[in-house]
């Protein structure tokens, strides 16, 4: 069983959406409280990214079923500049816009699978997952 869905990302107020959606799909999904947090978190600092730094892209949430476990799928895609020093944005406290620098290492932490694909001048896809316990 696969079900996508998917909030493109050119205001703020597209964070907020899709903020809400992955809440959603994590309650509907079985996720806890504590997880739902974690998951929503995630997706707001990616989603955020996107609009930061690529001005626009889209956050797809995605249910999983394989081999009896369950889960959620977080694919947040941009055509923005890339990144160029992957290793130095997944330093805690490097940031580029005065933040705390906590972005793309607390997503890592927060979820269980990560994975980034990023290409200068062709954008950046992230994907991270997260399994029900």
């Amino acid at each position: 069983m696969n079900n996508r869905s998917s909030v493109e990302i050119f205001t703020e107020w597209d964070i907020v959406a899709a903020r809400q959606l992955g809440r959603n799909e994590a309650k509907n999904s079985g996720f806890g409280t504590v997880d739902q947090a974690r998951i929503t978190t995630a997706i707001s600092e990616l989603a955020r990214n996107i609009y930061l730094y690529a001005g626009k892209g889209k956050i797809e949430i995605e249910r999983l079923e394989t081999d009896g476990m369950k889960g959620m799928t977080i694919i947040a895609s941009d055509e923005g500049p890339g990144i160029p020093d992957l290793r130095r944005v997944m330093e805690d406290g490097f940031s580029t816009s005065g933040g705390l620098g906590a972005g793309m290492p607390g997503v890592k932490r927060l979820m269980d699978d990560f994975k980034v694909e990023s290409e200068v001048g062709k954008g950046t896809t992230i994907t991270a997952t997260k399994w029900l316990r």
